[in-house]
């Protein structure tokens, strides 16, 4: 494999990675997704991202900032959709930003949004960058599809430290004045408040009006966790940014550790939740966590049912989708809850996740499966 020479240093692979659900383990999100990750590593170069601990491709980019791409990733996912009669909202993407500088040389993201909403499947695009213009035009013709923008400060100075090659303050509030210009329901994403550097409350109630003022619709929050396999690291990069005393403090807060990652501890996260959950509420939008857990006794218990203000973590009901003829449509009376649903309108009776036991993490596999009893007329 050759390191191909250009502006944004990549790897062009043969892939034959297939859409899938959430990973196995833990999960809050509360809709069914098609995860969809055309670029493994990403240029934007946050230091706190969580994928710097991911093995493969992703140590390749962590190392030595390379980034790996999928060779006709777009025409593979219309291939992969076209074998199904049973769809959730594709997720654009989960790990690696869609819209970072490799998308000016590839164009993968923009074509994969077009591909799933000429089949008039829903997709959610989630970015730190300038979401195109063509990009908003097609989330807009699809009445499900949204935007998540990443936003974590309003103060440039800090944002270039968080996210060095991420779009400027301006344009990522830009990003929610197009969106509402153009109909699409967008998500402001303060994810992660990182304690004692963008964690102020009086600066996180300005950033929520300012981007409630630019048409955001919902706020989605975390507190920063720490992969331990990248401890290190993260600590580095805070010294030598905001120096050895906050280091010293943030150390001393994040003592619990959830599996293979170090959270800070529980009062703290409970804190600044139940703050941001009051100046969201008091703005008219709604609110929820993402991937926030607590220990209750001996169980580990989602944050969500005691902060959330919405039916959905996203913000809005999202269906699951079924084929008729070519373009798909939302199943009967669905509302995308999966993750708490107890009766399987959508005719799938495994996604009906609220039931006790139930299996939280599908492959594409599943959807085929569940496409083939679609096309018997069983149970769907």
């Amino acid at each position: 494999m050759e390191i191909i020479p250009s502006p944004y240093p990549h790897l062009l692979t043969s892939s034959s990675k297939k859409l899938h659900g959430w990973w196995p383990g833990r999960r809050e999100c509360t809709g069914e997704r098609l995860l969809i990750n055309p670029y493994n590593g990403c240029s934007v170069g946050c230091f706190f991202c969580y994928a710097r601990s991911f093995p493969g491709n992703f140590q390749r980019w962590h190392k030595q900032g390379v980034v790996t791409v999928s060779r006709d990733f777009p025409s593979q996912v219309a291939r992969q959709l076209d074998m199904l009669r049973v769809a959730s909202c594709g997720y654009l993407s989960p790990v690696s930003d869609p819209f970072q500088k490799i998308e000016e040389r590839y164009g993968y993201s923009g074509k994969i949004v077009e591909v799933f909403v000429e089949r008039n499947i829903p997709i959610n695009v989630t970015t730190k960058c300038v979401i195109p213009e063509k990009v908003i035009k097609y989330l807009s013709l699809q009445p499900h599809s949204f935007a998540q923008v990443s936003i974590l400060t309003l103060k440039e100075n800090l944002r270039k430290i968080l996210s060095p090659s991420g779009a400027p303050t301006r344009e990522l509030l830009g990003n929610f004045a197009r969106l509402r210009k153009s109909g699409v329901f967008s998500v402001a994403r303060i994810d992660p408040v990182i304690p004692y550097i963008n964690d102020n409350l009086k600066g996180i109630e300005e950033l929520v009006d300012r981007v409630v003022e630019m048409g955001a619709n919902h706020i989605v929050a975390s507190v920063l966790d720490i992969p331990v396999r990248i401890k290190h690291y993260v600590w580095e990069k805070i010294k030598v940014n905001f120096g050895g005393e906050i280091l010293l403090k943030l150390m001393a807060l994040y003592k619990e550790r959830i599996g293979p990652y170090l959270h800070a501890d529980i009062s703290y996260r409970r804190e600044i939740f139940s703050a941001l959950r009051e100046i969201v509420s008091s703005r008219g939008v709604t609110f929820a966590l993402c991937m926030e857990f607590a220990w209750v006794g001996e169980r580990l218990r989602g944050l969500n049912r005691e902060f959330m203000t919405s039916s959905n973590c996203d913000g809005m009901d999202v269906p699951v989708y079924v084929r008729r003829n070519f373009k798909f449509s939302p199943a009967y009376s669905c509302k995308g809850n999966c993750l708490n649903c107890e009766k399987a309108l959508c005719g799938v009776e495994e996604l009906a996740m609220g039931k006790p036991g139930s299996r939280k993490d599908w492959r594409f596999s599943d959807y085929c499966r569940w496409s083939k009893m679609l096309g018997q007329g069983l149970n769907i």
